[in-house]
């Protein structure tokens, strides 16, 4: 059974994708958030070299480990690089 994940996305990971969230449904065990990251990459090409360089935030903290599971009803963030003065 598969459930959705929300996903927001900032600043380019916004432009990238065209939107400012998502729902991605993942199984109901969980996938890594690199796994997570890897399936956003290769659903919106445009997104990959921000995932690259993004922080990531599961739930309000920041993830620490790409091994860490995204579990179906968690909220994943994607974070890139914030420029300006």
């Amino acid at each position: 059974m598969v459930r959705p994940v929300r996903v927001l996305l900032f600043a380019t990971a916004r432009t990238a994708v065209g939107r400012s969230e998502m729902e991605w449904n993942v199984p109901s065990g969980g996938v890594t958030a690199r796994a997570l990251a890897n399936e956003l990459a290769a659903a919106y090409p445009a997104l990959a070299p921000t995932l690259r360089v993004s922080r990531w935030v599961r739930n309000g903290r920041y993830v620490d480990r790409p091994s860490e599971r995204v579990r179906p009803g968690d909220e994943f963030a994607i974070h890139p690089p914030y420029g300006g003065g």
